[in-house]
């Protein structure tokens, strides 16, 4: 396995009835803006249908969130955060490995929510659902009874960026990663009042991350050099990745991780913060 970043559906399959371990299904996903709300889905109905044995959901729509939030995708407060680790019956030397349906997107948001409350064991599953299925790897309907966990929430502000720590950033040597699609970074669409995109950014969509085959994630040098491409080196004093509401982003943080680009953290509120706020410059 690579500590911190992918497992491999065949390392998965090795350590499947570890004790340490603790596979977490977070399936689900999300419907284009311009469709009528609401946007995000869990596919808790599929697991209940099949999943990776031992497996536990995790609602990445509800559990995870902050339902007090406007944008409906910010970090859930620790409180409500630690139920939901503590339900799926996770404790302090849990080793997590998350995968979705999503390419990746949903796994890496728990794997950067879980970061940020201060669990460094986790990994997402490289290729997720698709390829484990692919690769008719075993299955189950069974849920299993977890003891409850004993998680304790313990903030990391060094991956986690605001709108105003964003806007001080500007003009900077910080790097602003934006993960959208180019049509939502050149202004032709948008999850926000507001079209376009952060001053100084540069686009890197998500989908250019992954091997659609598979939805595997590239090689370390290919995403180096696709990082390069946007001004975005090992070298870079920070990074700032932003999508639309966080969830992308956290891949795209996976993904720099991966190409063995240490300095970044994500901008939780991303385009919904920014291009609902009136007083933040966009381009």
């Amino acid at each position: 396995m690579t500590e911190n970043t992918l497992v491999s559906t065949q390392w998965l399959h090795d350590h499947l009835h570890d004790p340490d371990v603790r596979v977490v299904d977070i399936r689900g996903h999300v419907i284009p803006a311009t469709e009528p709300p609401p946007h995000y889905f869990n596919h808790h109905a599929d697991y209940l249908v099949s999943h990776i044995p031992g497996a536990v959901f995790i609602d990445w729509v509800h559990e995870i969130t902050d339902p007090a939030d406007p944008r409906h995708a910010q970090i859930a407060p620790p409180e409500r955060y630690a139920a939901a680790m503590n339900r799926a019956g996770i404790h302090e030397n849990t080793l997590v490995v998350a995968y979705d349906d999503a390419a990746g997107m949903f796994a890496a948001r728990l794997w950067w929510t879980i970061q940020y409350y201060g669990h460094s064991r986790v990994a997402v599953l490289d290729g997720g659902w698709k390829k484990w299925i692919a690769e008719g790897r075993p299955v189950s309907a069974e849920v299993p009874m977890v003891t409850p966990g004993s998680f304790v929430p313990r903030p990391n502000p060094a991956i986690y960026r605001n709108g105003e720590q964003v806007l001080a950033a500007l003009d900077t040597s910080v790097a602003l990663l934006d993960v959208r699609s180019p049509a939502e970074f050149n202004g032709e669409s948008s999850r926000a009042k507001r079209k376009g995109h952060i001053p100084g950014a540069r686009n890197q969509s998500r989908h250019g991350l992954y091997n659609a085959a598979d939805e595997t994630m590239l090689a370390p040098d290919l995403l180096r050099a696709k990082f390069a491409e946007s001004g975005v080196t090992p070298a870079t004093d920070e990074v700032i990745v932003y999508c639309n509401a966080g969830v992308s982003a956290s891949y795209g943080l996976l993904a720099l991780r991966v190409a063995g680009i240490e300095t970044g953290a994500v901008y939780d509120g991303s385009w919904k913060d920014w291009g609902n706020d009136e007083t933040k410059p966009i381009a």
